[in-house]
């Protein structure tokens, strides 16, 4: 039943969703050529009224219309720049908002908002206006002021042929080309479209001070306040009431931007935070540098800057057109600041500089820095405002802030509002560069540490892994190593310090030191392991550490382990993939001291695989670790085309598992072996003939090889190593041997257990030039101390 009395509008609130839009497109002469069912539904024409007609005539703009009383046109909305009719005259180059009323006789007052976007692109459509009903966003109170269009292209559109298809559907009456044509040269610009959302900022800065809907809020509380109270409205109140919203306004947009920096600690994703965050609620362009020693990830700059300082541009953020200052000022490019400039004088003193408007000859100065590129359109006629991105009273950069010659000039708020927000972005860069090079510090100390383990050796292919336990600690005691032995064998091992940090990094490096010098001497591993744990007991009572190491001999398929209280290896047998945990006596962690060790003898197959790892890669808190050892077995013998392969199979199996906070190391060795026909050895007498004698025997056994050309260098290398124990070693026989594998290795054992030296011979000397000739022909050689004596050996890498 009609009562008669106009229903009420229902309070509405501001939500996220889609919100019934006018859309409205302009052409270069200024007429509509696209007015949507929306627009129709708001302002009154029919699209056939409209289409043609001069949009000034149709949509609620300041100028004679409004004189007239027909619309009252107003910039409440936060004081977002000029009103429609400069966006519809041209006269904006840049995104435009506001708010309009219109007050048509015979129809209800309506309160308007909307966005006109500047279009660029080969056809007519110069402008594309938004235009909305203020009621859908509910009250008149400043939540009005945080809705936004918000189309861009993180929402659900994924792409541009998808939005094109959907956005007749939003927009009735806009046939598919149509849309097309509007989303292509929208998408061009990169500004956002469609979407509504309360989380939105309009994308134009509000011209600081005290926005007119502000404003005149403020004058209609204080004039009711006053007729309540039966008082004249009191102006020094007034006038506080409007300071007082003016700094609330600051204080808002300070902590909003605060809130979208430092979001990591990352330091090219807070530089890019730092520029976004600004442009454009505040600026329209924002060009951000830094210090070289910051880029570069080193440590606190030392010293002011001069003008001989590099300043890095690592970031720019505008509102122009796309790549209109990608070309004359690249992100990339370091250069000095002149002292003449506001740059040098903002970075010297660490005060912004204000330069409300950028004169030609200022334009011109600044420009000279530029080599054959021209600045001047680019900046000429705008406000400028360089603000100091400071961190503990130290200049790390500055950011240029550039805003439109249409938009109000920068003040000193402004400036108070930019060293604000300077020294909150200031600070967060500087824990992000503080995190990086810390960061840096620790990858290269723990690279430093571990080795670069030979991936192919004689009779041995290897494979390794480290991963860090977390990502603020990659640094640990976990390590890993192989060595070259006499008799073509190699040392494997792996090692865990106990707990984590430089204190253990610094014992895994003390630790893995002594293991390379008493790996050197060829002990065998359970005197090795006796010796390292004297040695972590000597460096501290509370220096802890697991050990596993093994020795393989790839001529005789053996392997010889021991171990210190760490996890058991796998060996994956090659004949029938099957693999299976070493049954090793277990052995007390190094550093307890007072416990025997003993080592094992393994017998090994070409082709078997063994693997170490830390105990990090096997234990869960909470888990039994024998789920994770049988874990282990099962994906080492999964098949993989390659040892990398290998090791990413183990790793995704294990490392998968949640809870994991230790550090992993993993070290695969394939265990190849080396047959009988590419090893040949003779025993030698240390006669001076026997040099000759050994001469006729490489050569001989390389003309079987098929390896002849090798003979020369061959020849000449073994008989001055024979010569050097021949003349010094103080024994009765010595052993030559030959090994054909990935190299051509040939090993010189004798009796004596002092080691050559190489020396350096002057012109009239007779000797000490035998290992020089060693040294500049092979491609690698070596001494090592043995059981009975000390080997000399010398590779040459095979044709």
């Amino acid at each position: 039943m009609d009562s008669g009395v106009p229903p009420t509008r229902p309070q509405q609130y501001p939500v996220a969703g889609r919100i019934p839009l006018a859309v409205v497109v302009v052409d270069g002469d200024g007429l509509v050529s696209h007015w949507s069912t929306g627009a129709r539904r708001l302002f009154g024409p029919t699209r056939d009224e409209a289409v043609g007609q001069p949009a000034v005539e149709l949509l609620p703009v300041s100028g004679a219309l409004a004189e007239e009383g027909e619309y009252e046109a107003y910039d409440g909305y936060g004081g977002l720049g000029p009103g429609l009719d400069a966006s519809l005259n041209g006269l904006t180059s840049y995104p435009a908002a506001g708010r309009a009323r219109l007050s048509e006789a015979g129809r209800e007052r309506v309160d308007v908002l909307w966005w006109a976007y500047p279009m660029v692109g080969p056809g007519r459509e110069r402008l594309l206006v938004l235009a909305a009903d203020a009621g859908q966003f509910g009250s008149e109170d400043e939540s009005v002021q945080r809705i936004a269009p918000g189309f861009a292209l993180h929402t659900e559109f994924p792409g541009f042929d998808e939005l094109a298809r959907r956005l007749p559907e939003i927009l009735p009456s806009m046939s598919v080309h149509e849309s097309t044509r509007i989303v292509s040269q929208v998408l061009e610009l990169g500004y956002p479209v469609l979407e509504f959302s309360h989380h939105d900022r309009v994308p134009v800065t509000p011209d600081w001070g005290v926005p007119r809907r502000a404003e005149r809020l403020a004058r209609q509380r204080a004039a009711q306040a006053a007729a309540a109270a039966g008082e004249s409205v009191d102006e020094a109140d007034l006038e506080q009431d409007l300071e007082y919203a003016a700094v609330r306004e600051r204080l808002e947009f300070l902590n909003e931007v605060s809130g979208r920096i430092g979001s990591s600690l990352d330091l090219a994703r807070t530089i890019q935070e730092v520029s976004a965050a600004v442009v454009p609620r505040f600026t329209d362009v924002a060009g951000t540098y830094l210090r070289e020693q910051v880029i570069a990830g080193e440590g606190f700059p030392d010293g002011p800057p001069d003008a001989t300082t590099l300043w890095h541009r690592v970031a720019v953020e505008h509102v122009d057109e796309p790549g209109r200052w990608d070309d004359v000022v690249p992100v990339g490019e370091s250069m000095p600041f002149p002292v003449h400039t506001p740059f040098f004088q903002c970075m010297t003193t660490g005060d912004p500089v204000l330069v409300p408007r950028i004169s030609e000859q200022m334009g011109t100065a600044i420009a000279s820095q530029f080599d054959k590129r021209d600045i001047r359109p680019l900046i000429s006629g705008r406000s400028m405002l360089v603000v100091p991105l400071k961190a503990r009273n130290v200049v790390l950069g500055f950011m240029i802030l550039l805003r439109h010659a249409e938009r109000a000039l920068f003040n000193d708020m402004d400036r108070v509002t930019g060293a604000e927000l300077a020294a909150r972005a200031g600070l967060v860069l500087d824990n992000a560069r503080m995190y990086t090079y810390q960061e840096n510090v620790a990858e290269t100390l723990q690279d430093s540490m571990l080795p670069q383990v030979t991936p192919r050796m004689a009779g041995c292919d290897t494979a390794t892994r480290y991963l860090p336990g977390t990502l603020l600690g990659r640094v640990g005691g976990d390590w890993f190593d192989s060595v070259k032995l006499p008799g073509s064998r190699i040392a494997l091992v792996v090692g865990d310090v106990m707990g984590h940090g430089l204190n253990s990094a610094a014992m895994m490096g003390q630790l893995r030191t002594a293991v390379q010098t008493m790996a050197a001497l060829d002990l065998p591993p359970e005197q090795l392991l006796r010796n390292l744990d004297d040695l972590a007991q000597r460096l501290g009572e509370h220096y802890l550490a697991t050990c596993l190491y093994a020795v393989y001999d790839p001529i005789r398929n053996e392997l010889r382990m021991a171990n210190a209280g760490h996890v058991p290896p796998v060996i994956v047998r090659a004949a029938d993939g099957r693999s299976e945990l070493l049954d090793l006596p277990t052995g007390a962690p190094i550093g307890v001291g007072g416990v025997p060790f003993e080592s094992v003898k393994v017998p090994v197959f070409p082709g078997d695989r063994l693997v170490m790892c830390t105990d990090g890669l096997v234990e869960v808190r909470g888990e039994d670790i024998g789920v994770g050892l049988a874990t282990l077995c099962e994906s080492a013998a999964h098949p993989a085309a390659s040892m990398d392969d290998a090791c990413d199979t183990i790793i995704r199996a294990l490392n998968t598992r949640g809870g994991r906070k230790d550090d992993v190391a993993l070290l695969m060795a394939r265990l190849n072996g080396i047959d009988a026909e590419s090893v040949a050895a003779w025993e030698l007498s240390l006669e001076p003939r026997e040099a000759a004698r050994a001469r006729r025997l490489v050569r001989g056994q390389l003309r079987s090889w098929g390896l002849a050309e090798l003979s020369a260098t061959l020849e000449l290398l073994v008989s001055e190593v024979v010569t050097n124990a021949v003349r010094h070693a103080h024994g009765r026989r010595a052993e030559l041997r030959l090994v054909r594998a990935g190299s051509l290795l040939c090993e010189v054992a004798d009796e004596d257990h002092t080691l050559p030296t190489l020396l350096e011979a002057r012109p009239g000397d007779e000797l000490g030039r035998g290992l020089r000739v060693v040294s500049s022909l092979a491609r690698e050689w070596g001494t090592s101390r043995t059981s009975e004596g000390k080997t000399v050996w010398f590779e040459l890498p095979l044709p």
